[in-house]
């Protein structure tokens, strides 16, 4: 089944003009002040506060947005899982389908809800490559099934299987599953992973915290994406969210109207990586993350070193 032609108008099409993409180096709103009471920028512009987004009829709206969201993504999981059903003698076409049905639902799902979004360094967001990206509430998992290229595979627990729908779905996509609660099982794994990932040509997706944050501010990293780094020599991508665990908390069904950014960083070279430096790796990216990110959502003082690291990039 050839899907190239919808899949490149999905792609061009994806920075619209209800979305403000954007190129700009800097993630974190200017210094705000008070003024009358009200978090105001620099400059007299209003800034989105929590004050702004109470009262029952914004619950209200947000409930209905929720609903209409369930519904719209159980819609067309059921129409990508007879397409991957249709296609399982060719498991590639299904990882490019899977993608389709992520860049199709995301975006809907994301204009369902209404948070305005910046989207920055959008050229790196079409790398082969192994893309990383913090994880702190679920309109994460929609960004990203939205953004990432067509040819990509993700990384999930095995329990996403028993997830109505969207479990099987994945699975029929092609995407990978690992066994946590078995380090031994999760290590074959990821080389599996990686020898597809090789033989396919194909990108990764991962969350290196392995969990999603409580309160957004950034987790430490596991080791398992300098793994599939060290296997495949693919460069890493790190994938920066602000804003999403103001938008949807963990544990909370209000979704706030809080503004959105995500924000592609240079790809990281790890052609030259080797094994006996795995922890150094996984610092380096991480001090990435933490130099980047807002302060609200940093790691507390004793996980955010004081001199960083520098990292090699793709990109002069």
């Amino acid at each position: 089944m050839e899907t190239s032609g919808l899949g490149g108008f999905l792609r061009n099409r994806r920075f619209g003009s209800y979305f403000d993409a954007s190129t700009g180096p800097n993630t974190e709103p200017p210094p705000r002040a008070m003024v009358d009471g009200q978090q105001k920028r620099a400059g007299g512009h209003e800034y989105y506060t929590d004050d702004d987004d109470t009262g029952w009829f914004p619950v209200l709206i947000s409930w209905v947005r929720i609903v209409v969201c369930f519904v719209s993504m159980m819609l067309t999981t059921f129409i990508w899982g007879v397409i991957m059903v249709v296609l399982l003698p060719w498991p590639y076409q299904r990882i490019r389908q899977g993608n389709i049905y992520g860049h199709v639902t995301g975006k809907m799902l994301m204009w369902i809800l209404g948070n305005p979004i910046t989207i920055q360094g959008a050229e790196y967001s079409n790398e082969r490559a192994i893309y990383i990206s913090n994880h702190a509430s679920p309109i994460d998992i929609f960004l990203i099934m939205w953004l990432t290229p067509t040819g990509t595979v993700g990384i999930a627990k095995k329990e996403i299987i028993f997830y109505p729908l969207f479990g099987q779905l994945y699975v029929l996509a092609n995407h990978l599953r690992i066994d946590r609660s078995n380090p031994k099982a999760a290590i074959e794994s990821m080389k599996e992973a990686a020898d597809a990932v090789v033989r396919n040509n194909l990108s990764l997706i991962i969350f290196p915290e392995g969990t999603r944050s409580k309160n957004g501010r950034l987790l430490p990293f596991k080791k398992g994406f300098v793994h599939l780094a060290l296997q495949t020599r693919r460069p890493i991508v790190p994938i920066i969210l602000t804003g999403t665990h103001r938008a949807w908390r963990k544990g909370s069904l209000h979704v706030r109207p809080a503004p959105l950014t995500v924000r592609y960083l240079p790809p990281i070279r790890t052609d030259d990586w080797t094994p006996d430096k795995v922890e150094d790796y996984v610092k380096l990216v991480h001090d990435v993350y933490a130099k980047n990110l807002p302060h609200s959502q940093r790691p507390t003082p004793p996980a955010l070193s004081e001199n960083g690291g520098s990292c090699r990039t793709v990109a002069s």
